[in-house]
């Protein structure tokens, strides 16, 4: 068979037995699936047993691309990696742009699958169809950035591409990522955790290969359109000047940015720490993925005061508003500082900073002691606790060791503050109160991975349009940010073209935030890469495919409608402040319109038996059906 778009070949790695075999790549998976998040949901399903323990050699990581990468389509450098999360004891999985995926598909493989667990620290050198499992002991302890600088003077490349994990990882943090050109983090649900747990300490790949599409012609001018329509787009000069950082200000403005702990969602030094505050005295060039025309990376430098001579790239809106706002930190320096500490640590910036800053309210509440944490002072902001915690974490030493497992878990561990642990299904909310952006809000409480707002990224609510909801849903509400109705729709087709951009493996900034690839285009896309024959609706319907794979993957772990909430605080307490105030999360009301809308049992939330039949999933049926899950 001839591939398109695709390589065509996974790579299955037994890292217990030292051995390997590569097959070709399955239409099914191919047409019902597409590539990237949609390969490892279905590889999840099919090949994790329920119940296992994660960190147990029976648990898989699996990374995918998807087949417009290694391609010259603008923005499609990323990769998936799955498993089941030590973290959440759900589906786990991250994505991240750069230059591995790339160099994964010039190397043959659209998908490798990690088996087993080695008896010693290695580390992989794949170098197209010859693997290769090195000794790694001199590897680990290394962060992120030694570690990658060791491997290319080892092996004498500075070309070869690495996915690297950090000494947080392995001393068992549970919220440790992977990191692709040392700064790109996959770091969401614990996967580099579970690759610690395999005594992987990194890959590093190289290929020589090249990736056919199916039709080049079209494939071109279809690219031409694309790239006239991102060049001209407003969002162009503010995504390229400051990459995500540019929404801080008016996310503040909007009155929906965590502060202190969602305590406030106004924060009186949004200015200081701002994207244009970065661009303005510390950024001195962009940078971008593979194939990417809108470099909205950026290169950093300090050049005065106490951490002059740090540099590092980025950093994004996540992290940053994490260790500014919601720590109650107003100096950007500090926040550089703990971002590159993160990263080379080989932690989560959002779960990490959750749990400092929940300490710091418990802290303020009266409910922890200096002599409980270490003889810290966790008053807000402060700059010696929030370092020294960020150290402790990644050691598990002292109180860093009751926070490593995340916030969920140190709540449990202590007996207090479980009401204001800000997470869902275990995962760490974002920097966005729900109670300010609705659809978001409703994104965290049925995301597959827990709360997480780039399953669902309703980008598009942030417009206040009141017409873009009437043509899209019918439903004027869907697109204005402060009311409930239509959010059931507008969360469920935002989650569809998610998925689909996510197995694409494009940029979802581009792809779906600036609205450039929608169903319709995709299709196109996909028909020139690859020859596969789909429409707008048929793409949809692979997205919804996906969401659903995934949903009984959580079902089949015990999951069910009562998991699906948010935090009293939302449910509670109206926004005490700024342009938001008053406004609560109405959760009931906008659940019911999500399942009616998935058609998902609005008892239980388990899929109706006619929907995975209808999606082709009989096998999910056939599992239910084995281990005594009713479905209506």
């Amino acid at each position: 068979m001839k591939y398109y778009g695709y390589a065509g070949k996974i790579l299955r790695i037994n890292l217990t037995k030292r051995d390997f075999s590569i097959k070709n790549l399955e239409k099914d998976l191919m047409i019902n699936f597409l590539g990237g998040r949609g390969f490892n949901s279905k590889r999840l399903f099919d090949e994790i047993p329920p119940k296992i323990d994660p960190l147990s050699p029976e648990n898989k990581l699996i990374f995918s691309t998807g087949p417009l990468v290694g391609t010259m389509f603008p923005t499609a450098s990323r990769f998936n990696v799955s498993a089941k999360s030590p973290q959440t004891n759900i589906l786990g999985d991250s994505n991240a742009g750069g230059h591995f995926a790339s160099e994964m598909k010039y190397a043959g493989y659209d998908q490798i699958i990690l088996e087993g667990r080695s008896k010693e620290p290695i580390y992989l050198y794949i170098n197209d169809d010859s693997i290769e499992f090195l000794d790694a002991k001199h590897l680990w302890g290394k962060d992120v950035y030694e570690c990658d600088r060791i491997i290319k003077k080892d092996l004498g490349d500075k070309s070869i591409q690495t996915v690297i994990i950090g000494p947080a990882a392995e001393n068992g943090v549970k919220f440790a990522g992977i990191f692709a050109n040392l700064m790109r983090a996959a770091a969401r649900t614990g996967m580099g955790t579970v690759m610690a747990s395999k005594n992987l300490k990194a890959i590093a790949i190289k290929g020589s290969k090249s990736i056919e599409v199916a039709n080049p012609k079209k494939f071109e001018k279809i690219i031409e359109e694309i790239e006239e329509e991102i060049y001209n787009h407003p969002q162009y000069w503010p995504r390229r000047k400051m990459g995500t950082t540019r929404i801080l200000l008016p996310v503040n403005a909007m009155g929906f940015l965590p502060t202190r702990h969602f305590t406030s969602t106004v924060f009186e030094f949004a200015e200081n720490v701002s994207g244009e505050k970065l661009a303005e005295e510390y950024n001195i060039k962009v940078r971008g993925c593979f194939s990417c025309i809108l470099p909205c990376s950026r290169f950093y430098i300090i050049k005065e005061g106490k951490y002059a001579g740090l540099y590092g790239e980025g950093p994004e809106y996540e992290p940053l508003s994490s260790f500014t706002a919601r720590v109650g930190n107003g100096n950007l320096q500090v926040a550089l500082k703990a971002i590159d500490m993160v990263n080379k640590l080989g932690l989560d910036a959002i779960t990490t900073a959750e749990c400092i800053s929940w300490a710091m309210e418990c802290y303020e509440k009266g409910w922890l002691k200096k002599n409980d944490v270490d003889g810290l002072d966790l008053t807000w902001g402060n700059e010696e606790a929030i370092l020294k915690l960020i150290e402790k974490i990644s050691k598990r030493e002292g109180f860093g060791d009751i926070l490593a497992d995340g916030v969920k878990k140190a709540a449990e561990k202590l007996g207090i503050g479980k009401e204001i642990a800000m997470h869902v299904k275990g995962l760490e909310i974002i920097q966005a109160d729900p109670r300010g952006a609705k659809g978001y809000g409703l994104g965290y409480v049925v995301a597959s991975r827990g709360a997480d707002h780039l399953r669902s990224e309703p980008f598009m609510e942030l417009s206040d349009d009141p017409k873009k909801g009437e043509k899209l849903f019918g439903i004027p509400e869907a697109t204005i940010r402060l009311e409930y109705k239509g959010k059931g729709k507008l969360v469920s087709y935002c989650e569809d073209w998610c998925a689909i951009v996510d197995s694409l493996e494009v940029c979802k900034n581009v792809a779906e935030n600036m609205e450039i690839l929608p169903f319709d285009k995709a299709a196109e896309v996909i028909e020139a890469a690859t020859g596969l024959k789909l429409n707008g609706n048929d793409v949809r319907k692979i997205g919804e495919r996906i969401i659903n794979i995934e949903r009984a993957f959580l079902i089949r772990e015990g999951i069910r409608k009562e998991h699906d909430t948010l935090p009293k605080r939302f449910l509670e307490e109206p926004i005490p402040s700024g342009v938001s105030k008053g406004s609560i999360f109405e959760l009931e009301k906008m659940l019911n319109e999500y399942y009616e809308e998935r058609e998902w049992s609005k008892k239980t939330g388990i899929p109706y038996r006619e929907k995975l039949k209808e999606l082709n999933l009989e096998n999910v049926i056939e599992q239910f059906e084995k281990i005594g899950i009713e479905m209506e």
